[in-house]
């Protein structure tokens, strides 16, 4: 029995215990599970953040601004764009196929009004403004993706450019040293991931069975998933077809990170499990890796994009506005460009929609109404993007490993 196949059955087994112990609904296990989840939880997001800085900063001050990098760059921006955009067409489609209803006001005014009140709804403009640091702890404080990747990119190119010396050998010798440190710690982490699962999902067992009502928006619902399960089992598969890679293995090779994201719902804090995966299983060189997907982290959010688009659409049929061609083809395009800008942190789509819609005076009390079922669409939405990430990574590795000098 092969060491893949061992890891499957414990996770697989893990999942089987925790559904059962989730449906069992004793008060003392769901306490516990509740425990243990937020325990796993914390303990990626303490290991995203570092896990993002110094990839990106060992890429960079290593490759430097020459002509590998730009490669890279530019490859990794044109599978996110097309992937991205491919999701967002599809769930315009979808959305004129299967024509989620016009709600009555009292649908969404009152009680839906005051779900959402007090959530933010800054600009888009004050997200990115908020991701500019003012000094250099704030990223890593505050968790802040976009702002961790801009720090690390200036440090990274600056450190590139540094003349070859003691002072730059010392610089590396700790950023590397620091990296080694933080994978070591990742694969502790990974390899008790099955207790984590037992209890991400007893308390998704949980939260499903106690508050999920979809009847008044149904089709709605089933526009989002329903694009989003199109993109995972056939769009991106295709991309890796065209590319050459086989769609069944690297879909069986990423299993881990796609639960992972299912559970944390945050594609930040699924990263060091993407990148275990991507680089052990996929087999990817590190030094794509531990670049393309960091950066996928905040830019390739492919179920972002579906779900900005049918939100933002449906949110203005309420608001009664004419969805023409125009209109459509033109939020298609902003649903991409905002979800290239979105934060790959739990309800990051659910916030900037909010935001989007309240800017244009548009009725967010139906955000309300959907936010009883956000939960799964996000769940299923980060599986998406990590999926999207790996399949970026994957098909900029086939293409460039011959282009690019690879590491040892």
């Amino acid at each position: 029995m092969t060491k893949q196949v061992k890891q499957f059955i414990f996770w697989a087994g893990a999942l089987v215990i925790g559904a059962v112990l989730g449906s069992l609904h004793i008060e003392a296990v769901d306490k516990v599970a509740n425990f243990v989840a937020v325990i796993f939880t914390r303990l990626f997001q303490f290991t995203a953040v570092p896990a993002i800085a110094v990839s990106v900063l060992t890429t960079l001050a290593t490759l430097g601004g020459n002509k590998e990098t730009g490669k890279i760059f530019r490859r990794t921006i044109t599978y996110t764009l097309l992937t991205t955009l491919a999701a967002s067409v599809i769930a315009a489609i979808l959305f004129f196929i299967i024509k989620p209803e016009v709600l009555s006001a009292s649908a969404y005014e009152g009680v839906a009004q005051d779900k959402i009140q007090g959530m933010n709804s800054t600009s888009y403009l004050d997200y990115f403004i908020s991701a500019i640091p003012n000094n250099i702890i704030y990223p890593f404080v505050s968790g802040n993706v976009l702002s961790v990747l801009i720090v690390s990119f200036i440090f990274g190119f600056a450190i590139s450019n540094m003349k070859e010396s003691e002072k730059k050998t010392a610089v590396m010798n700790i950023i590397n040293g620091f990296q080694e440190l933080m994978f070591m710690i990742i694969g502790w982490l990974i390899k008790i991931l099955p207790i984590g699962i037992v209890a991400f999902t007893a308390q998704l067992i949980k939260e499903m069975s106690a508050d999920i009502a979809m009847d008044s928006i149904g089709k709605y619902v089933a526009v989002v998933l329903s694009g989003n399960l199109i993109q995972f089992f056939i769009v991106l598969p295709l991309f890796l077809f065209a590319r050459g890679l086989n769609p069944f293995s690297h879909f069986k090779n990423m299993i881990p990170a796609i639960l992972t994201a299912l559970f944390t719902k945050s594609s930040a804090a699924t990263l060091p499990v993407t990148m275990d995966c991507a680089e052990n299983r996929v087999k990817c060189d590190k030094k794509f890796t531990r670049f393309i997907l960091p950066m996928c982290t905040t830019i390739n959010m492919n179920g972002c994009a579906a779900f900005i688009l049918v939100t933002s659409l449906f949110v203005m049929k309420q608001g009664g506005v004419d969805l023409n061609a125009i209109t459509v083809v033109s939020w298609i395009l902003i649903s991409v460009i905002s979800a290239v800008g979105n934060a790959g942190v739990p309800m990051g789509c659910f916030f900037l929609t909010l935001s989007l819609m309240a800017g244009k005076n548009m009725p967010v009390g139906v955000m309300g109404v959907i936010l009883p079922v956000y939960a799964v669409i996000d769940m299923i939405e980060t599986a998406v993007n990590i999926y999207s990430d790996s399949c970026v990574c994957a098909m900029t590795n086939k293409d460039l490993k011959n282009e690019v000098e690879v590491s040892e």
